[in-house]
């Protein structure tokens, strides 16, 4: 489909039906009412001072989304994406341009993610199926007053479906589709006697990957090609005394796929007329494959000695045999084929010792998760009630990654990740005539441990790397909205936290050959005491029309490198600081027919850490001096003071050395961000919906203007989204149909912060889901066929430029193709 039809076809989605809007008289298709929990109280969405997309679960029903990770269709300035295989299974989420792409439990997410008031404090494991969810809150900006720590960019808060009394009830959903989708999902409510209730639900999702991983040896002798393969062994022995080879043969396996279940339970007791007490639990388990992944670009001349080694060995030449030509299709093995105790020539790797080849890793994530909470609301009078909430959660996750996209090893990481931690958090609140305010305390204590083994070429060893993170976190908060006038409708908000953080880490990282001079280990304990504040004033214009002011400051937590290389990477990070300003409006026209909901934004940085991408040499691990190589270092391009990245030439062997990628930490000088956000729901006529949104946002640094790549920032300068749906009656199916067109697009974003490979820029893309529902009278059955990805679009996700680093290639994630799916839904 041209581009220019997809712009004119989004353009009609946003538009086509608002002129109606004016004509139409009131009707029983008003917008509804949303109430949301941003406050730390049951308030309206429109009535909320603060930037929310709340999205309900009809919403998420109608448009497809499952996942955490689905939510970018519908927030503006938000990116929520599956993290790049080599940091596990997880979600990357930022928010105005601020976020973090890194899952470890040394990092510090800017995003504070809830579920139902319960803490939950790394990107890791937190691609969350929706499941049972009566909405999802994503507020936009700093919301560390009343969200506390990480908050720095927003908070996600998920808030489940509460059990009903006097009701029974359930349903089932199957769903089928392309790739061998299976996902069943069911649930029920019960009573139990006059004021108890539980609910269960629970899902199973399996699914193929839309990437296929090829036997590289196997497809060159299928392809007529087999010197191209060398002496590299089949993965397969058998197919060697096969003669009737198929194209399927040749596949090993696949990424992208899914394969994972959950249930959660629930019991809510009205205790007495004053207490509530809700107790909920759920288990999750995650077999699913790594992300797809492919090698895009092989450069030769760049090609280290120690992959020259490797192909030597086998008996190739140094080329790009290894792009496969179909993003879809990767010779990734996860296999080292050189046997252990192998001397290469040319290689220090393969020096004939035991723990060196042979070695073979998981492509499967195993990730375990649950949790259970404790929630008691008890009314100390008619205006004044106590929340206290509990909660304990547990997490245990294996993931492995090969990251060069070829049937060789440039490195290959094993990572075993465990995180414990209780989260404890009371409550106050109480309305007046003239006050609205929450007052309350904040406990969170955890225990993390991460092992990894990496069989690294670069690094010339096999190291196990241990670590332990001890995060404690304490704070007090409290926000008042005073009315000082009798019509209530001028607001003056008041917010404060006092935070005390801190988090004790023992590292370790020892090598396979003792003893080892490069062996280290290190202790950190970064410390912070904050005061954050928030000032604000609202005013309603009319019954329908909320302006608001308002300026925030946030904070996150300093930090450390937590993964050196070598002993000349340790070194901490100063944490983050600034004061954000925002000035938004919130509109319902048209007898609640059309609402407008808009923000503007400004971000000062006043203390920023960061990090700059490059390279240094690697160190003997007995000398301590640069191991010889043919690999060369340069200045790196506004990089601090003395840090260099690798250059593209090579030298003779022997004559240079060999690179090592690391990170050099700054404090950056500043910065500003700003920008704006525009999000409609409209109901036109009766059974017609249309919603969307769009932002922008663009950040901007004294480093960023002196620097040689116009655009920097990690993440797209527009978003913007759009559906509509229509519900049509057809009494000679006894039921409706509703078709369902959605769009969503995101401008061009950086390949990397220091890669000028194709002008550093992803192009920017519009994709289309569609979904067409039949719904039976009385609402017991449903059916929907859906399409995501319609125009069949090819996008990558993300990029890793490893060339950056002194590597031959660099590797890109491949979003899905086109899909399609079945959902059949019976409630009962």
């Amino acid at each position: 489909m041209p581009t220019n039809i997809r712009h004119i076809v989004a353009t009609v989605i946003s538009l086509a039906a608002l002129p109606a809007l004016a004509q139409e008289g009131a009707a029983d298709n008003e917008l509804g009412e949303i109430i949301v929990t941003a406050t730390r109280q049951a308030t309206n969405l429109q009535d909320t001072p603060i930037a929310i997309t709340a999205v309900t679960s009809d919403t998420l029903e109608d448009m497809g989304l499952k996942s955490v990770s689905d939510l970018s269709f519908v927030v503006p300035n938000a990116q929520f994406r599956r993290a790049q295989g080599a940091f596990g299974p997880g979600v990357t989420t930022f928010i105005r341009g601020l976020g973090t792409s890194d899952t470890s439990l040394g990092g510090e997410a800017a995003v504070a993610y809830y579920i139902d008031d319960v803490y939950y404090p790394i990107l890791l494991g937190s691609n969350f199926d929706l499941l049972d969810i009566d909405h999802v809150e994503v507020l936009r900006g700093p919301q560390g007053t009343l969200f506390g720590r990480n908050a720095l960019a927003g908070a996600v808060n998920i808030v489940s479906k509460e059990p009903a009394f006097g009701e029974t009830s359930g349903y089932a959903q199957l769903t089928v589709g392309q790739n061998d989708r299976r996902e069943l999902r069911a649930g029920f409510n019960v009573p139990v006697g006059e004021n108890a209730a539980l609910m269960v639900s629970a899902v199973t999702k399996k699914r193929d990957g839309y990437q296929k991983v090829l036997d590289f040896t196997c497809e060159m002798i299928r392809r007529g090609t087999p010197e191209l393969a060398g002496t590299l062994p089949l993965y397969n022995p058998q197919l060697a005394v096969n003669p009737d080879w198929s194209p399927e043969d040749c596949v090993i396996g696949t990424q992208g796929g899914e394969d994972s279940s959950a249930v959660r339970g629930a019991l809510r007791w009205r205790a007495s007329d004053r207490l509530m007490l809700t107790f909920s639990g759920d288990y999750t388990w995650d077999d699913s494959e790594n992300p797809a992944d492919t090698m895009v670009d092989f450069n030769p001349a760049s090609a280290p000695g120690w992959f020259r080694a490797q192909m030597e060995y086998f008996g190739m030449e140094v080329d790009d045999r290894f792009e496969t030509g179909n993003p879809y299709r990767t010779y990734v093995s996860y296999v080292d084929r050189i046997p252990a105790g192998t001397v290469v020539p040319g290689s220090t790797f393969y020096n004939g010792a035991m723990t060196r080849g042979g070695n073979i890793i998981d492509p499967v994530n195993h990730l375990k998760h649950w949790g259970v909470a404790a929630k008691a609301r008890y009314a100390l009078t008619d205006r004044v009630d106590m929340t206290l909430i509990y909660g304990h959660r547990e997490m245990d996750e294996t993931h492995a990654f090969d990251n060069d996209g070829s049937p060789l090893v440039a490195e290959h990481v094993q990572s075993w990740i465990g995180n414990r931690y209780d989260n404890a958090e009371l409550r106050l609140s109480g309305s007046e005539q003239w006050i609205d305010w929450v007052a309350g305390l904040f406990y969170f204590d955890a225990f993390g441990y991460f092992h990894a083994t990496n069989y690294s070429q670069p690094q010339n060893s096999v190291r196990a790397v241990d670590t332990t993170y001890e995060p404690n976190s304490k704070a007090a908060f409290a926000n008042v909205t005073l009315r000082p006038f009798a019509d209530r409708r001028l607001g003056i908000v008041l917010g404060a936290r006092y935070s005390k953080d801190h988090k004790y880490v023992v590292y370790s990282n020892h090598s396979d050959i003792q003893p080892s001079g490069s062996d280290y280990a290190f202790t950190v304990d970064p410390r912070q005491k904050k005061f954050s504040w928030k000032v604000g004033l609202n005013y309603e214009l009319s019954d329908n029309l909320l302006t608001y002011a308002s300026v925030a400051t946030g904070n996150s937590l300093p930090g450390y490198n937590a993964r050196p290389l070598q002993k000349t990477q340790i070194f901490q990070t100063v944490g983050n600081d600034n004061r954000a300003y925002e000035i938004g409006a919130k509109y319902d026209l048209f007898d609640n027919r059309l609402r407008l909901n808009a923000a503007v934004f400004y971000t000062d940085w006043i203390k920023r850490p960061g990090t700059v991408s490059g390279a240094e040499a690697t160190l003997d691990p007995e000398t301590g001096e640069p191991i010889p190589g043919n690999q060369q270092l340069e200045p790196l391009p506004d990089g601090p003071p003395g840090s260099t990245r690798c250059s593209a030439t090579t030298v003779p062997e022997g004559t240079g050395i060999v690179c090592l990628a690391r990170a050099f930490p700054i404090t950056a000088p500043g910065g500003t961000s700003r920008g704006f956000e525009l999000e409609y729901t409209a109901t036109p006529v009766y059974g017609l919906l249309i919603n969307g949104s769009v932002g922008w946002s663009r950040f901007m640094s004294p480093t960023i203007r002196a620097g040689s790549v116009h655009q920097r920032q990690p993440n797209p300068h527009w978003t913007a989204n759009s559906g509509i749906q229509y519900t049509i009656p057809v009494p000679a199916l006894s039921g409706r149909i509703t078709p369902r067109l959605d769009w969503s697009y995101q401008s061009s974003e950086i390949v990397s912060a220091n890669s000028n490979k194709y002008d550093s820029l992803t192009k920017g893309r519009s994709l289309f889901n569609t979904r067409l529902t039949y719904e039976a009278d009385g609402g017991g059955f449903s059916a929907a066929f859906g399409v995501t990805n319609l125009f069949n679009k090819f996008y990558y996700l993300n990029w890793f430029d490893y060339q950056l680093f002194g590597w031959a290639q660099t590797e890109a994630q491949p979003g899905a193709p086109r899909q399609w799916y079945l959902t059949l839904s019976k409630k009962f």
